[in-house]
């Protein structure tokens, strides 16, 4: 097998919303990313494709987090879920409940891109009988 090797030509080109991010950050950011998902022949998604678009998936959710924040405006203040909110003299309210197991899971949610991964991986999450 083989390791996902990190193309930002390639990142940007799918995720154009990043285009104001500098590669080494970009390849920073996917370096956090093989924290979450292993890198390694030892991963659980043996496919070497499908284990790049799921990395880039954890770099572009990585990258809307920190700093960069998407078309090069920063990183939203706001973290979690959308409790409440007013129209007049504007305010809103976030709820971060990620004090549960499901804490990993409560975090990809907070980006559109870590959604995506959530949704694409929940094959790998499931239970495997192994014989012996």
């Amino acid at each position: 097998m083989a390791i996902v090797t990190f193309d930002a030509t390639a990142f940007v080109a799918r995720y154009s919303e990043f285009s104001t991010v500098s590669a080494p950050v970009l390849s920073a950011y996917f370096a956090e990313a093989t924290m979450y998902l292993d890198n390694t022949d030892a991963s659980r998604v043996s496919d070497i494709g499908q284990r790049a678009v799921l990395l880039n998936m954890l770099t572009a959710h990585v990258a809307a987090l920190n700093g960069s924040g998407v078309s090069g405006n920063g990183a939203q203040g706001m973290v979690g879920r959308i409790n409440s909110a007013s129209e007049g003299s504007v305010s809103a309210s976030a709820e971060y409940a990620g004090q549960t197991s499901s804490d990993f899971k409560a975090w990809l949610r907070q980006t559109q891109y870590g959604s995506a991964y959530l949704a694409a991986t929940s094959r790998y999450r499931t239970m495997q009988y192994v014989g012996v």
